[in-house]
């Protein structure tokens, strides 16, 4: 009698559990991270209505290069704030600098970032996500809203580049930063041939 109790018991978990994987297959796995479909895509056309205009990369300061590409991501070097005239945006925020001027140094940091991608790939069409983006803001000690001041470049790549600009993220203080600039900003993007 046991035998055939727990022979019933087995039986009924099987069918359970098979039922439980055949329900998840019908409604699709929720933790796949799916690939961001947009007939519309084309950031160049963008950046045009934005008002952006892309300048040529500024040439690296050391012995580095300012992208360099693995497969099908493309790793750039962290830039800041170079404004087109030549100049950096320098301070540090939250004491030179407030939140919405960081935020717009970060903003100034993405179009110079989108200026490399450009000089890269030629076309911001074959960018098929940006993936990571890593933003160091100089700051004060206690200066405690770095990420405000780094949307203003999550906000430029969503802008952008729609659902395929939002990314994972970093937004971290620093107590100083090459010529007193107040952001440096490094970017992981995925492309496509």
């Amino acid at each position: 009698m046991k035998k055939t109790i727990l022979f019933i018991l087995t039986l009924v978990l099987i069918v359970s559990c098979n039922q439980v994987v055949e329900q998840k297959k019908e409604a699709g796995n929720t933790n796949e991270v799916k690939e961001i479909v947009d007939s519309n895509y084309d950031p160049d056309s963008k950046i045009e209505e934005l008002g952006i205009t892309l300048s040529a990369p500024s040439a690296p300061v050391a012995n580095y290069v300012n992208a360099v590409r693995s497969g099908n991501l493309i790793f750039l070097a962290g830039k800041g704030p170079k404004k087109a005239n030549g100049e950096d945006i320098t301070g540090k925020v939250g004491v030179d600098l407030t939140i919405e001027e960081g935020y717009e140094a970060a903003r100034i940091t993405g179009i110079n970032q989108l200026s490399v991608l450009k000089g890269e790939l030629g076309n911001l069409n074959k960018i098929k996500r940006i993936v990571k983006v890593k933003g160091m803001v100089n700051s004060s000690p206690d200066f405690g809203d770095h990420p405000k001041v780094i949307n203003g470049y999550s906000d430029l790549m969503v802008a952008v580049f729609g659902e395929k600009g939002k990314h994972a993220r970093a937004a971290v203080g620093m107590g100083s930063l090459p010529g007193n600039i107040p952001v440096e900003i490094e970017m992981i993007v995925e492309v496509q041939d």
